[in-house]
């Protein structure tokens, strides 16, 4: 008996512990009721809004100029107001799964930010003042509505990893060859048709994904890449390889997987000797290749 009226008493004083608690946050301001929601993780100050069904922010939200990192993603926002260049402390914007057609210009401001992720939205051009934001390191931009993106991402050269695959993209946009420190760039499923010379830029490259696309043949500056461990170019139109391809010994074999390290080239109409001489694997390629 005595458990037992321990226990009632500890649910009680629990039940009224949680109703003061609940009473004191009520009388709280909004923007403290939000920041009680922010926590410190890794030492950065976090705010966790994702799934809340959201179709627009609240206005207090730009008063927490303290976050470093604000994950938005899977709700239902249409867009981003302007105020969220006040949010200069940013160093991870997370913005993925929404239904944005447009990012802010003044986005711009978020000079700390070094990840940016607006995948899966309906986003069909990239503000210019995004290139103001020179710190950033990774940037995805896939399944939106892309065509290009502006010369003055150009700006971006310590971007490590680009993503723009599922877009509309008929040509590699010019800025992508400026961003030298690029070691994965992924652009798969567009419209592309060619891989410009200007490739060879891109010589830190370790993985290249080009698959589904229109690429009819590859560049021979595409074999000055010899950090590459993965170039997928599954599902093209190539015909033919460079004969200077043996120069990639960084890819160790034909793949199939989608996550192996290696060549991806099935699925492309490639001329029978080449075709013949792949069923002996890479290195049967690169013999065949370098033979007089």
């Amino acid at each position: 008996m005595g458990g037992t009226q321990s226990k009632n008493v500890t649910d009680e004083e629990a039940m009224t512990s949680g109703r003061r608690s609940a009473g004191q946050d009520e009388n709280l301001p909004t923007v403290e009721r939000i920041r009680k929601h922010t926590v410190t993780h890794f030492g950065f100050r976090v705010l966790i809004l994702a799934r809340r069904g959201m179709l627009e922010l609240p206005e207090e939200l730009w008063e927490l100029t303290e976050l470093q990192k604000l994950n938005l993603s899977l709700n239902l926002l249409r867009s981003i107001p302007s105020s969220l260049g006040v949010l200069q402390n940013l160093v991870v914007l997370n913005l993925w799964g929404n239904q944005l057609t447009s990012l802010p210009p003044e986005i711009g401001r978020l000079r700390n930010l070094k990840v940016l992720f607006a995948y899966r939205n309906r986003l069909s051009d990239v503000p210019e003042e995004l290139g103001c934001c020179t710190k950033l390191e990774v940037l995805s931009l896939a399944n939106n509505q892309l065509t290009g993106l502006p010369a003055s991402l150009s700006a971006l050269s310590g971007l490590k990893k680009l993503n723009l695959s599922h877009n509309h993209i008929t040509h590699i946009p010019g800025c992508v060859y400026t961003m030298k420190n690029l070691v994965f760039l992924q652009l798969a499923c567009n419209r592309l048709e060619n891989i410009a010379d200007q490739i060879q830029a891109l010589a830190d490259l370790k993985i290249l994904i080009v698959e589904g696309n229109c690429i009819h043949s590859l560049p021979k500056m595409i074999c000055c890449l010899t950090k590459l461990e993965l170039l997928n170019v599954d599902f093209n139109d190539i015909q033919n390889v460079p004969a200077e391809m043996h120069r990639l010994r960084g890819l160790e074999r034909l793949a199939c997987h989608p996550l192996d390290k290696g060549l991806h080239i099935m699925h492309n109409p490639l001329l029978k000797p080449i075709k013949d001489v792949l069923e002996g694997g890479l290195q049967a390629l690169y013999n065949y290749l370098k033979a007089p």
